[in-house]
């Protein structure tokens, strides 16, 4: 089985350098009827930039798409720079720089990898499918009988911020960094998933059909992985399947489908304020431009944000979604379940989650507000904030930095729940409500409490739960999200997840000294 482990392995490293690679391969000519074709749906009026793309691009082949990327940023950057100067505002090109440069390259790619897709997918994505499968599905005999097993975790150069550790989270950082801000530089990427999204969509792949793509696949393998190893417990295989349920069906295929049919792209189970520019102006347009259906989508997103969230938060906690729903959710208890111990359980990491994540709904209430002022009374500031200003600082530092960059490239070093810990607004919202008015508790038997510690170590949202386990007091944090590993590494039963009466959900938290105290009245007040 360790053959096998060790050749699924080599194929893994082969697939994910051969995926690293196809940036720098391939070819990008800039022809003149592609560049015309492209002025002219744009409707760019700027001479200048079309001098100097005529000047220094159109006709020439480039080897990479670095120094190809730099001559449309540079003559775009140097266009607007006089126009702006001389308040020629028609003729401004605006949008992201190297997003722009982007459609451009997607247009101008030749070379073997665009003629030969479906055979780099193979080397790529194939041989890495492949390989983790190889790696992972022996585990089934390795680890002996069902039961978890985090032998060595603290002892393993990928678990413990070791070497292997340092070198994912430098790859993911990276990955993230090129995929929110240069994803002129990944257009062969794009090109290996074409097929795939034409046959969905009927469109040709973007970088964010790229992540979709490359986000499930992910999931799977390492649901696999989850089914392996927690193969003993029925709430964990089954949470398992319902996120990648949700994943798969409600975030990439079926927007993908309503776009072949020309309704707006839509995940019916991303709730505002985590898909925070629900109500931008654009999309209100879209939406109402786009009738009945895009009515139903605008009055389901308001009934998911103000009742059916707090109502279900209340009924069975934030886990119902941060476990079983969300797709941020579904990635760190798949692709995060080995760094989930590196979580930090200091006082100091949870005083700044709580200043931080609900700093990040703060922020994200107010910009709201500002975006539906302007909207529905035409202005384009507030009190002197521009409103596109606040929507391009929340969309930059949130959506892109900490969501991505930070959220998912920081699991190697600080544990899988980073940005749901310190960073998502909507378990900010849904903490408030299972904290104050919610039926959720996950109840502790503090005489089987061995004080082994394993339940807090692998707490993914850094709670001291042995601290709770020994007093025998229910843990309501606002930060839980039900993932049930503290139940799972439990090896006396001491933790249940429960949805009971609200009253007596929060118990005394003493710790029972001496003998001054009437024992039976304190347990007929915690019935």
């Amino acid at each position: 089985m360790k053959t096998i482990q060790n050749i699924g392995l080599g194929l893994f490293i082969v697939g994910l350098t051969i995926f690293t690679s196809l940036i720098f391969l391939g070819k990008y000519e800039l022809t003149q009827d592609v560049f015309n074709e492209f002025i002219q749906n744009k409707g760019i009026k700027s001479e200048i930039f079309i001098n100097e793309l005529k000047t220094s691009t159109v006709g020439k082949s480039f080897s990479n798409p670095f120094s190809f990327s730099s001559n449309i940023t540079s003559a775009l950057e140097k266009a607007n720079s006089v126009h702006k100067q001389n308040n020629e505002w028609d003729k401004v090109i605006w949008g992201k720089p190297h997003s722009f440069a982007y459609e451009i390259a997607k247009q101008s790619g030749t070379g073997a990898i665009k003629n030969n897709k479906g055979l780099f997918w193979l080397l790529s994505f194939g041989l890495g499918i492949i390989g983790s499968l190889l790696f992972i599905i022996p585990n089934v005999i390795t680890l002996g009988p069902p039961g978890i097993k985090n032998n060595g975790v603290w002892l393993n150069a990928s678990t413990n911020r070791g070497w292997i550790g340092w070198f994912a989270f430098i790859f993911l950082v990276t990955f993230y960094i090129l995929l929110y801000f240069r994803p002129d530089y990944i257009v062969n990427w794009t090109y290996i998933v074409d097929p795939i999204s034409q046959s969905l969509s009927g469109n040709l792949a973007s970088q964010w059909f790229l992540y979709g793509f490359l986000y499930c696949v992910v999931m799977v393998v390492m649901a696999i992985r989850m089914y392996i190893k927690y193969r003993h417990n029925k709430y964990q295989v089954l949470r398992t399947t319902s996120v990648l349920f949700f994943q798969i069906v409600f975030a990439f295929l079926i927007p993908e489908i309503l776009v072949r049919f020309e309704k707006p792209w839509y995940d019916f189970k991303n709730a505002f304020p985590l898909d925070y520019d629900f109500f931008f102006s654009w999309n209100l347009d879209q939406l109402i431009h786009s009738g009945a259906f895009g009515l139903f989508i605008l009055v389901w997103g308001v009934l998911l944000t103000l009742v059916i969230v707090p109502v279900m938060v209340y009924f069975f906690g934030k886990r119902w979604y941060c476990s079983w729903v969300c797709g941020c959710g579904g990635l760190a208890e798949t692709l995060g379940d080995p760094y989930r111990q590196l979580s930090n359980k200091s006082l100091k990491a949870w005083k700044l989650e709580r200043w931080l994540v609900h700093g990040v709904l703060a922020f994200a209430i107010v910009m709201t507000i500002i975006t539906l002022y302007s909207y529905f009374s035409g202005t384009q500031s507030v009190l002197g904030i521009q409103t596109q200003s606040i929507q391009d600082v929340y969309g930059f530092l949130i959506g892109s930095v900490f969501a991505g960059v930070i959220g998912t490239g920081f699991y190697p070093i600080f544990g899988n729940r980073v940005w749901c810990r310190f960073g998502c607004p909507l378990a900010a919202y849904m903490g408030i409500v299972q904290r104050f008015k919610s039926r959720f508790r996950i109840t502790t038997n503090g005489g089987q409490c061995i004080s082994c510690g394993n339940c807090s170590t692998y707490c993914e949202q850094g709670i001291d739960v042995r601290a709770y386990a020994q007093k025998g007091e229910n843990i309501v944090r606002a930060s839980c999200v039900g993932c049930g590993i503290c139940s799972a590494v439990c090896p006396r039963g001491v933790l249940k997840l429960e949805n009971g009466p609200e009253k007596g959900r929060i118990n005394p938290t003493d710790v029972l000294l001496g003998n001054d105290i009437d024992l039976m009245k304190l347990v007929n007040e915690k019935k």
